[in-house]
C-alpha cells in the first residue's frame, strides 16, 4: 500500500500466507483511489491482488467528494464492493471534511454500503504534531502525545452523530480509547446500528513501548490511532467481552524497520502502520479466552462470524456448515508456542509481539478445501486466492427505512403538521399555479 511517501513492505502474497499460518483464511483489503479516482484505485488493487493465496474481498476508500464520486461509488458496488472507509484524519492526504463525510454517508445509504471512518479531528491532530515537534520532542513518543484520546472520541462522536442525522449504518475502525468507546456505546444503548472495531494490538500492548530509548525498537510501534495507556485497553477488552465492539480486526500495514527509520528524526515522518494479520487469533485468544474474559464460542463470532455478518458474507463464511466456504482451522488449546519475528511468516523484519508466549494455537489450516498448513509448514500457492463479492444491504440495513433524515424534505417527520408550511397569504398564489398547472 503507498501510504506517507513510501510503499508497505507486505504484498497480497506474503500478507496472506502470513495470515494462513495464522489462522485467518479470508481478509478484506483496503482500496486507495488513484488521484482521488476510485475506478482507477481499483484497478490497480486487482492488479496487486494477482498474487493472492487465499480469498480476497475489498472496502474502497474516499479521500474526496467531487462530481464523479457518487458515479463511481455506485459503480464500486456493482462490482461487488460494499463498504467504503472516510478518513477523518490525515489533513492533506487522506482527510474528508464534515460536508465530504455527509455525501459519502448519504449515497451509501442510497447504495446499501456500509460507511466505514477513521475517527481522529484531522485539524487536532494537525496542530498537536505542530507543536509537540516544535517543543524539541521530536521522536516516536511525539506521535503519542500529538493525538491524544480526546480527539479520537470527539471524531467518533461526530461520526455517529452525522451518521444518525443521515439514517445509515456506522462502522468505527480501529476503536483505541476509553473516548470513542464511551461514544460506540452511547449510540448503541440508544438503538443506533454502530460496530465498533478493537484491533488486537490494543487489547495488549500499551503505550510506554513509544519511550524506548532504542529507536527502532520505538518506531514499530507507530501506528493511528496510537496505542494507549493500559487503562484503555483494560476498557477496551471489557467491550470486547461485554459485546459492545465486536469484530476483532488488525490494522495490518507492515512496515520494515528502515522504513520506519524515515522519520528518526522527526516522529511525523515514521508511516503509521504495525503487523497482526498472523498473530491476532493468538493474541486474541490469550489476552481473552485463557484469562476467562470470553468464551470459546465467542472468540469465533469475535474473529470471523461478527465480520462475516457486518460485511455479507455470512453464511458463505464465518460459518462451519455445509453449504459454506471450506475455510477451516483446528485450534489447540493446549500447544504453547511464542510469537515473534523468527516465527513468523510476513515479510517484516520486526514484530510488535516478540517474545510474547501464547497458551493455544492454530495447528491447521484449510482454504477452499485445501490444507495449506499443518505441522508447523506452510504450503500455499500464489494465484490460488479468489475474489469474493460482497454483497449490498447487509443485515444492518434492516429497518432503516424510517430512520434518518430522508432526500425528499417534504417527508421529514414532525409533531407539527405537513412540511413545508403553506401559510397564509400564499393560499391563493399556490390554488392559482395548481389550476395553471
Amino acid at each position: 500500500m503507498p501510504f506517507m511517501g513510501q510503499l508497505s513492505c507486505e504484498d497480497f502474497f506474503s500478507g496472506q500466507s502470513a495470515a494462513l499460518a495464522g489462522g485467518t483464511t479470508h481478509h478484506i483489503d483496503f482500496v486507495l483511489p488513484v488521484e482521488h479516482d476510485l475506478l482507477r484505485g481499483l484497478e490497480s488493487w486487482k492488479v496487486k491482488a494477482e498474487s493472492a493465496c487465499m480469498d480476497y474481498s475489498f472496502h474502497m476508500a474516499v479521500n474526496q467528494w467531487n462530481h464523479q464520486t457518487e458515479s463511481q461509488m455506485e459503480a464500486v458496488v456493482e462490482q461487488g464492493i460494499n463498504s467504503f472507509k472516510f478518513f477523518m484524519a490525515y489533513k492533506g492526504a487522506l482527510m474528508v471534511s464534515d460536508s465530504e463525510l455527509l455525501e459519502g454517508f448519504a449515497a451509501c445509504k442510497r447504495l446499501g454500503a456500509l460507511p466505514m471512518v477513521h475517527a481522529e479531528n484531522g485539524d487536532g491532530v494537525e496542530w498537536g504534531r505542530e507543536r509537540v515537534f516544535a517543543a524539541g520532542v521530536t521522536g516516536p513518543e511525539g506521535h503519542s502525545l500529538s493525538r491524544p484520546p480526546v480527539l479520537e472520541g470527539e471524531a467518533t462522536g461526530r461520526a455517529i452523530r452525522l451518521a444518525a442525522f443521515v439514517g445509515t449504518p456506522l462502522y468505527v475502525v480501529h476503536v483505541t480509547s476509553i473516548d470513542a468507546l464511551r461514544e460506540v456505546a452511547q449510540a448503541q444503548l440508544a438503538g443506533q446500528p454502530v460496530i465498533g472495531e478493537p484491533v488486537v494490538s490494543g487489547l495488549y500492548l500499551e503505550e510506554s513501548r513509544l519511550w524506548d530509548r532504542n529507536f527502532t525498537h520505538a518506531a514499530q510501534y507507530v501506528m493511528s490511532p496510537p496505542i494507549r495507556s493500559a487503562e484503555h485497553g483494560v476498557a477496551i477488552k471489557q467491550a470486547l467481552a461485554g459485546g459492545v465492539l465486536t469484530v476483532v480486526a488488525t490494522d495490518h500495514c507492515a512496515w520494515n524497520s528502515s522504513q520506519k527509520a524515515m522519520g528518526r528524526h522527526d516522529f511525523r515522518l515514521i508511516p503509521n502502520g504495525v503487523n497482526g494479520i498472523e498473530e491476532r487469533l493468538h493474541v486474541l485468544w490469550q489476552q481473552m479466552v485463557v484469562p476467562g474474559l470470553m468464551t470459546p464460542s465467542a472468540f469465533v463470532s469475535a474473529s470471523s462470524t461478527a465480520a462475516a455478518r457486518a460485511f455479507n458474507l455470512f453464511p458463505r463464511k464465518g460459518l462451519l456448515a455445509a453449504g459454506s466456504d471450506a475455510d477451516v482451522i483446528v485450534f489447540d488449546p493446549r500447544v504453547t508456542h511464542t510469537l515473534g519475528v523468527g516465527a513468523g511468516h510476513s515479510a517484516m523484519d520486526t514484530n510488535l509481539y516478540e517474545g510474547m508466549q501464547i497458551t493455544g494455537k492454530v495447528t491447521v489450516t484449510v482454504s477452499r478445501g485445501v490444507v495449506v498448513w499443518e505441522n508447523g509448514v506452510l504450503t500455499v500457492v500464489k494465484g490460488a486466492g479468489q475474489f469474493v463479492p460482497t454483497p449490498p444491504h447487509a443485515p444492518l440495513f434492516s429497518g432503516l427505512r424510517s430512520q434518518g433524515r430522508p432526500g425528499n424534505v417534504a417527508a421529514w417527520p414532525t409533531a407539527y403538521g405537513p412540511t413545508p408550511v403553506l401559510r397564509d397569504g400564499d393560499r391563493a398564489q399556490h390554488a392559482a399555479e395548481a389550476c395553471a398547472a
